[in-house]
């Protein structure tokens, strides 16, 4: 059975189509119009000509059309031709193991063989998968030991001390007062020298480990009028030329030539500011050797003025004073910039007080400040006073009249900041007392290191005094 309309394209003619036409015919489906490549008739002189195409001309008349030569040259040049040879002469490496490349899955390529019976290798690799199991706990790890380098151990943490919306370390000022030069009462010495070096020193280290800007300035004894001589009512004038000089600095800590820092690791923000209120006091009652009456009592004062505390607010305190055992101490004393220190400097300033106090007044500004406290309203509700322990320490030698004082004498084992070496030229070793504290700083500041090292020294030298005492011991048996 034939079908009136042809499935192939082509009318008349075409393929079979199993199963559509004659089944006596080749139905086999095998069968399909084919031609030769030289039944194809070609454009251009090929089909005018009706020669037909061979792969040779077909492949000449491309070259010739693309402007390549019939042949092309290989291996021309040097490296090319002795390329082979080159990499031949090479030295091959065999790094041991079975490397069977043939194998679908090639696992052992491009890693290190385990060298047999090798407990390193072993321990190495199992430490790198465990390491690469927890990299990113690992990573956290290296990463806090790389910022601990970067800001502690390296002068990086000391920029960000010194930033002031960082570490706030240029909002301080320490003022060291020196005697640089000597006076006109008598020449330094050999231990006045060392005393001044060390002072120099610990103050030094401390501003540039915080970094607090240290201002040193010169306090020899100078003879401004012809009965007296004027050295310490200079402090007022020094902290005005400081405010001068540091004007983006808030607070100004004094500091007399005969103190030491004990503990340097204590900044001024964490030992005192950042919680000033409840390290100071404002009611002079809760220590008041000086027997001052407080508070006011007038009528015609307002609340804040006639309040043992003052408003009681961190803002309003201008001045943080130790007290001693005698009063007012301004060997070690804070004082914060703003108009009410303006106007306190200008009054304790005062020609007045230096020109005809001087002979009543021993202490000089002290007595001053302690005149200023008593009589004047204003100045109450802006000072407050801070232990002595805190900032202003002293040695067993000062104020011992009644013996040890928890409140006023160091403690080792409260580990106090600062120790003030008051009046140790009235009859004591300044010298002596200062360099015993300083090697006590030395010992209780070492670093685990030190103390390893020291640890070490003091076992062996106990043994060598051991064996010593047992030697000495055989000697006395024998004799």
């Amino acid at each position: 059975m034939s079908l009136s309309r042809s499935p192939s394209p082509r009318r008349g003619g075409g393929w079979a189509s199993p199963g559509l036409t004659s089944p006596y015919e080749n139905v086999s489906g095998k069968s399909s119009p084919r031609k030769t490549y030289g039944d194809i008739q070609m454009n251009g002189s090929a089909s005018a000509t009706g020669e037909n195409v061979t792969w040779a001309s077909a492949k000449a008349r491309s070259e010739e059309i693309n402007g390549y030569p019939s042949f092309s040259t290989r291996n021309n040049g040097f490296f090319s031709r002795h390329a082979r040879k080159i990499s031949t002469s090479l030295p091959t490496f065999s790094l041991g193991g079975r490397r069977d490349f043939a194998d679908k899955e090639k696992l052992g390529r491009g890693r290190w063989p385990p060298i047999a019976g090798s407990r390193t290798v072993r321990y190495l690799q199992r430490t790198g998968r465990v390491a690469w199991r927890f990299r990113l706990r690992l990573g956290i790890v290296l990463g806090l030991l790389l910022a601990y380098i970067l800001f502690y151990a390296t002068p990086l943490h000391r920029v960000y001390r010194r930033t002031s919306w960082l570490g706030g370390g240029s909002k301080y000022v320490v003022i060291l007062a020196a005697n640089q030069g000597g006076g006109v009462m008598e020449w330094k010495g050999p231990r006045e020298w060392a005393i001044e070096r060390d002072s120099v020193r610990n103050k030094k280290k401390y501003a540039k480990k915080w970094g607090y800007d240290l201002e040193i300035v010169d306090m020899s004894t100078k003879k401004r009028y012809a009965h007296e001589w004027r050295e310490s009512w200079e402090k007022v004038d020094t902290i005005r030329n400081c405010m001068r000089k540091y004007p983006q600095a808030e607070w100004f800590w004094w500091l007399d030539l005969n103190t030491f820092i004990m503990e340097p690791s204590y900044s001024l923000q964490s030992h005192i500011f950042n919680d000033l209120v409840a390290n100071t006091y404002r009611d002079i009652n809760v220590y008041n050797p000086l027997n001052i009456s407080h508070p006011f009592k007038s009528p015609h004062l307002d609340a804040v003025a006639r309040s043992p505390t003052g408003n009681g607010r961190k803002d309003s305190i201008h001045l943080v004073i130790p007290q001693d055992c005698g009063g007012f101490n301004l060997g070690s004393f804070l004082i914060h910039r703003s108009i009410w220190t303006d106007r306190l400097l200008d009054i304790w300033w005062d020609p007045v007080g230096y020109e005809q106090k001087h002979m009543e007044w021993e202490h000089k500004e002290q007595d001053a400040m302690e005149h200023l406290y008593t009589n004047q309203p204003w100045i109450r509700p802006h000072t407050a006073f801070i232990p002595q322990r805190k900032i202003n320490s002293f040695p067993m030698g000062a104020c011992s009249e009644n013996g040890e004082d928890p409140k006023i004498h160091y403690s080792e084992r409260d580990r106090d900041f600062l120790v003030n070496m008051a009046g140790c030229e009235w009859g004591r070793d300044c010298w002596g007392e200062m360099y015993n504290f300083r090697e006590l700083s030395n010992k209780l500041n070492r670093t685990p290191w030190e103390k390893f090292k020291d640890g070490l020294s003091d076992g062996f030298r106990a043994l060598k005094a051991r064996f010593a005492a047992k030697k000495e011991e055989d000697e006395d048996v024998k004799s």
